[in-house]
């Protein structure tokens, strides 16, 4: 991720005039130097004042560092500090920048401008400023000037304004006293909105009584010349306007843009209760305050959370012509609006390429600072092509959950359009989207969310979004977005309105509160009691399910929408004011799309004697959970019994949740967790030296295994990104929501070519009726069980999975629906049951999922198929499996014919074959040279006639 956006306050210090409300002088400096007047070889102290500026240090306890730089006559702009003293280790500071604790917050650092900057002492630039910030022994907190502003000092001489000095109200014809100082003797002069209206040569101090006459931001500068030097300082007056009161136009929306006059006006709507005025600056109105920009106010302004909101039109738009524009709140707060669909962004839009977002409207340099909004009035509407799209029913969903970012290398929505296929041949009928809309920086998670209405642009443009999920629709798949709707960061518009940027809500806040209620949050926390909330959050729900064609939304940390105090103990328990929160939410989302999907991350505890089972009662009410299951399935893939327990992946009862409902959705690996073949070949059991779990090969194959105990159970199932083939690159690479290697190379591999073909198998097995509505399911899954057992009996189809999750050979008893010829329908073999009570010795890792009739798997599948009777007449068998160097084959032969060994890849093509032999009926031995042939699984196939059987054998 890129470090968070830092802009306030700044813009003004250089905001020419306009119609504002309040009195601002220019801000008090955190830093004072010592002497005041001094050169780029003078010894100078450096005192920095940690409760002043943004004061981001203020209550920070840890050692203090300097992080500076110099502005000289090569720099081309403010931000082109010269001579850094550590230009690669903001993180890491070093002693050099170490300050000195004083006491009070304030901390000192003494040097010699010209010596202490590296590289400046052989160098003939002349040093203009020094510029500065503030950091913790990590880098942060920070601190910087007010707005987080850089901090600069002038060389020489220096002017500074020492009253008016604080915020306040006057009306025009208003009489104000105005001092300005100098550290050395210069000529002084003081202007009003470009006017002299002072001037003294040969001072250190100005004085003079200003009358304020003109309505909205005046501007006083004063400016200092010693004959050498010319310094200045600004500071404004701003004096109120009268705002109208005004009902909202019938038809506008009651929030964010409505279009009129077939795009040629706007009418703009901001919910802000208690702010005194507000304008609208853009590139219609040349980024002025006027009259006509000044918003109205509805009657219920400060107290309705429905209604009271500001409004204004604006005309003379350009249908087709994108415009952007802000809103600037009590003469000191410029916004972006937070229902806009679209915004600029200074710091990050240059590095979306342009294949990514063409024609990407370029940021108004110059005109403001901060986050915009955009305009697009005449904007033609997205035609739709798929109108009859059928959403999943939840107990056959299977979704793909995936991060754009790190699923295609361009990382954008037309790419990931053209991938349909790879998920559509999976089987996967869910996408599930990690949040898309507007959020910090370019390469994140998503997590970090400003913007709830505008797609984030370094995905791609709204069409491009819309034509994906188009698409999705016309293959059967349909999209659901992660959205986060418990916290927003600094950069949200409604955080501004009513805190900061760096320290974040204050208490007036309508959306936020100060400080989460519970141990999970991160930036800012929603307060979901508030009917502002509230009432924001159910537009989001309703925008992307109308306006996109959303199938549904998985709800971010869930478990945090509640304002009773909660600690990590305390977090899972029932808590009937976040059950009534989520009532309220689920009953709006079914009233806006009654068959979209509302799936909560939410963990609560199970019933107990003294808890009711909130997941349940949620579940029972129509939400979906998540149902997460990583720690338990790598524990089974790693071999370690104990923590083996996957019952809990069952909605019903039979050792599950006992939900009513398909409720839950069950993951393996998921964008939170670790993942399966990472831990398998870095952690997993070593006991048995012949059977290495941590060997690639061996953990892949134990992957194959537990998905057939996933898909298996009844129930909604997710699968993160590549899973399918075995990712085995730590989620902690490159820190944990860093970039990822995207390696679709692993599909040419043969053995995750083989667990992809595995879970493809199992996904369209799991769509039979018989996993929506079983008439019997039995499980045997609780940790320290090596065998496991899943028995599932439909309409129409019998289904029994057994696995041996040991290292070492196991013999259990399993009980089958019913006796008769079985399918293993993984391979294609046949097993006849003359009891439904069955011994089976199985081989570690050996699993198989049986049919009670033979289902046809997807076509151009690398699993193993055999002949319809060839299990039970060859009785083919590798010893030992796995292996290395030779293995013996033993298979019986019920007449006298020629036999055949051949060595496949995964891919059916022969790579190893023993010379032909005629041989008698009965048991037959031959042995197999593995020589040569690198670790990994093949396929052993012996052809007897006119009969072929194939076993799979790991090398090792």
């Amino acid at each position: 991720m890129k470090k968070p956006r830092l802009w306030g306050l700044g813009w003004l210090a250089v905001l020419l005039a306009g119609w504002v409300s309040a009195v601002h002088a220019q801000a008090v400096s955190p830093v004072s130097v010592s002497p005041a007047y001094f050169t780029d070889t003078t010894p100078i102290t450096i005192t920095y004042d940690a409760t002043l500026g943004n004061a981001g240090l203020a209550n920070y306890t840890g050692d203090v560092y300097i992080y500076t730089g110099v502005i000289t006559n090569l720099s081309t702009s403010p931000s082109n500090w010269q001579h850094v003293v550590n230009p690669t280790g903001f993180g890491t500071p070093t002693a050099a920048e170490k300050m000195t604790d004083i006491g009070n917050h304030k901390y000192t650092i003494s040097f010699t401008p010209r010596t202490f900057y590296p590289g400046l002492a052989s160098s003939t630039e002349t040093v203009k400023q020094l510029a500065m910030v503030f950091r913790g022994a990590n880098g942060s907190p920070e601190g910087k000037g007010v707005g987080n502003t850089d901090i600069y000092v002038n060389l020489g001489l220096q002017v500074a304004f020492t009253s008016p000095s604080a915020t306040t109200t006057v009306a025009a014809g208003t009489a104000i006293a105005v001092t300005a100082t100098a550290n050395v003797a210069a000529t002084l002069t003081l202007t009003l909105n470009g006017t002299q209206v002072a001037q003294q040569a040969n001072t250190t101090t100005l004085s003079a009584n200003v009358t304020i006459n003109q309505f909205g931001m005046n501007t006083l500068v004063v400016s200092g010349n010693d004959g050498n030097v010319t310094s200045t300082a600004t500071a404004t007056v701003l004096v109120p306007p009268t705002v109208t009161t005004a009902p909202l136009p019938a038809g506008a929306k009651a929030d964010g843009i409505t279009y009129l006059n077939g795009g040629t006006s706007a009418i703009l709507s901001l919910t802000a209760p208690k702010k005194s005025y507000i304008y609208v600056l853009g590139e219609f109105n040349n980024w002025q305050t006027s009259e006509a920009g000044l918003l109205k106010k509805t009657a219920t302004v400060d107290t309705d959370a429905a209604t009271g909101r500001w409004w204004v039109q604006v005309d003379g738009l350009t249908p087709g012509q994108e415009y952007a524009y802000q809103f600037l709140v009590d003469g000191q707060l410029r916004i972006a609006d937070p229902y806009c669909e679209k915004i600029l962004d200074p710091d990050n839009d240059k590095f979306i390429p342009a294949e990514t977002y063409p024609n990407l409207k370029a940021y108004p340099t110059g005109k403001t600072t901060g986050l915009v909004s955009v305009l697009s009035p005449g904007e033609a509407a997205y035609t739709w092509t798929t109108t009859n799209f059928q959403r999943p029913a939840r107990a056959n969903m299977v979704v793909y959950e995936l991060l754009v970012r790190d699923f295609v290398a361009r990382h954008d929505y037309q790419t990931l359009r053209d991938t349909l296929s790879y998920i559509q041949r999976l089987g996967a009928n869910v996408i599930e989207l990690m949040p898309i809309n507007e959020f910090d920086g370019n390469e994140n998670w998503g997590y970090s969310p400003s913007f709830y209405f505008a797609p984030d642009k370094y995905y791609g443009t709204k069409n491009n979004l819309k034509a994906l999920i188009d698409e999705c629709h016309r293959r059967g798949i349909a999209v659901v977005l992660d959205v986060v709707l418990n916290h927003s960061t600094g950069n949200s518009p409604m955080v501004q309105l009513y805190g900061n940027v760096t320290t974040g809500p204050t208490a007036d806040n309508p959306w936020f509160n100060t400080s989460a209620p519970h141990p999970y949050s991160v930036y800012n926390d929603l307060n979901h009691e508030s009917a502002y909330t509230r009432y924001f959050s159910k537009q989001v729900i309703k925008f992307w399910l109308q306006e996109y064609h959303i199938d549904g939304y998985r709800y971010d940390l869930a478990g945090g929408f509640s304002q009773a105090a909660k600690t990590e103990a305390t977090y899972p328990n029932y808590d009937q004011s976040r059950v009534n929160i989520w009532k309220d939410y689920y009953d709006y989302q079914m009233s806006v799309d009654n068959t979209s999907y509302p799936i909560l991350e939410h963990f609560p505890n199970g019933a107990s004697a003294t808890n009711t089972d909130e997941g349940k009662v949620l579940s029972d009410y129509g939400m979906m959970l998540w149902g997460n299951l990583n720690r338990n399935y790598n524990e089974a893939t790693m071999s370690y019994l104990g923590g083996s327990d996957l019952s809990y992946g069952y909605y019903g009862s039979q050792g599950g949740r006992n939900w009513g409902q398909p409720n839950v959705i069950a993951y393996m690996e998921s964008h939170d967790e670790e993942r399966l073949q990472f831990k398998n070949e870095k952690y997993g059991n070593i006991s048995n030296s012949a059977y290495n779990v941590r060997n690639q090969a061996i953990g892949l194959q134990r992957n194959e295994m537990a998905a057939a105990f996933f898909f298996t159970q009844p129930g909604a199932r997710l699968v993160w990104q590549f899973g399918e083939l075995g990712y085995d690159i730590s989620i902690d690479e490159n820190g944990r929501t860093g970039n990822k290697p995207i390696l679709w190379d692993y599909y040419k591999d043969a053995n995750r070519r083989h667990l992809y073909d595995t879970y493809r198998a199992l996904i369209a097995l799991k769509k039979q009726p018989a996993f929506a509505a079983p008439t019997a399911y039995t499980q045997t899954l609780g940790g320290n069980v090596a065998v496991k057992t899943i028995s599932l009996t439909g309409a129409d189809l019998s289904v029994v999975t057994v696995g041996n999750f040991d290292v070492t050979v196991q013999t259990a008893t399993v009980t089958f629906p019913q006796i008769g010829t079985w399918y293993n329908y993984l391979t294609g073999e046949q097993l006849a049951i003359a009891s439904t009570s069955q011994t089976m010795t199985l081989q570690p890792g050996q699993y198989a999922v049986y049919t009670s009739r033979q289902l046809t798997k997807p076509t151009g599948t690398t699993l193993a198929t055999t002949g319809a009777q060839a299990a039970a007449v060859f009785k083919l068998s590798l010893v030992p499996n796995p292996a290395a160097g030779t293995t013996t084959v033993a298979y019986e032969l019920p007449t006298g014919t020629t036999a055949t060994i051949a060595v496949q890849n995964l891919l059916g093509q022969t790579i190893r074959q023993l010379a032909p032999a005629r041989q008698a009926a009965g048991a037959q031995a031959q042995s197999l040279s593995l020589q040569g042939l690198a670790p990994g699984v093949y396929l052993v196939k012996l052809q007897a006639g006119d009969q072929a059987q194939t076993a799979r054998l790991l090398v090792n």
